[in-house]
């Protein structure tokens, strides 16, 4: 069975690519290349194995960049 899942994929302040599932809470992982996508796999299977499919499946509307002052 093919499943569609959401990965959110962000770059810190040290040049760290971060991965995270929302419909895995905790599965997340992190390089410093874009071979993170590699790893968001292995990730998802690791959470799959543990805990099973998610409750809940998200469908991705969009992101939007705030800026403030504080």
């Amino acid at each position: 069975m093919t499943r569609e899942l959401n990965v959110v994929i962000e770059i810190d302040s040290e040049g760290y690519h971060a991965a995270t599932v929302p419909e895995h809470r905790g599965c997340h992982t992190q390089a410093k290349s874009l071979d993170t996508l590699k790893r968001v796999r292995e990730a998802i299977e690791l959470c799959l194995e543990i805990r099973g499919e998610p409750e809940k499946s998200t469908r991705f509307i969009g992101m939007q960049r705030i800026w403030y002052k504080h």
